[in-house]
């Protein structure tokens, strides 16, 4: 019986001859996607820093130097939204959440003016207008300024569809949109508070 130690030699050999002929492919299969996700996601989490939303709403990423990812409030908001939602969330019932968006925008906007806050929401809720797309961007954007492509993916809100099979003629697809930061690097002290 072998060690997982020597295990792991013996397929980093096999990994090696496969590589040396050129046939990635079947190392593919022979991981699996699912698989090499799970791969993906450890190796990431060696390059992911855990991010402080410190009491004052501040988005700080504290192994990267105590970096702060710079979002206006409505930004913040979105963010805290889907931070509050690991499942995942389709844009097109953002409506469902508009309470839940109207709070949080309310903590991190605190100064402004209740309408203009509420104007905004209504804009982001609506499933014709695309003012979440663009809020989206701006945190991919703010995100990706501090740290590279693939860590990013981690901290933005990005894609995820699921299928759905009812039935044997019914097939739907959920179009999620989540973030994939895994939830023990996230401290937030502003929603605690």
């Amino acid at each position: 019986m072998s060690t997982p130690e020597e295990t792991a030699q013996q397929l980093r050999q096999h990994v090696e001859q496969l590589v040396a002929a050129d046939r990635k492919d079947l190392l593919l299969r022979a991981i699996g996607p699912s698989l090499l996700e799970e791969l993906r996601v450890e190796a990431a989490k060696a390059r992911l820093s855990r991010l402080l939303i410190t009491s004052d709403c501040r988005f700080v990423l504290v192994d990267y130097d105590n970096r702060e990812v710079e979002l206006q409030p409505v930004h913040k908001a979105v963010y805290l939204l889907f931070l509050a939602h690991p499942e995942g969330i389709e844009f097109k019932r953002l409506a469902d959440y508009r309470d839940e968006l109207t709070r949080y925008y309310m903590k991190t906007a605190r100064l402004m003016d209740k309408a203009k806050i509420l104007e905004s929401i209504d804009h982001l809720v609506d499933p014709l207008d695309n003012a979440i797309n663009e809020k989206c961007s701006r945190i991919k954007r703010a995100f990706s300024d501090l740290m590279d492509d693939y860590a990013a993916t981690y901290y933005i809100i990005s894609g995820h569809t699921q299928k759905h099979i009812a039935g044997s003629s019914r097939i739907w697809y959920e179009r999620l949109k989540v973030i994939t930061l895994p939830r023990n690097l996230v401290q937030n002290a502003f929603i605690s508070e």
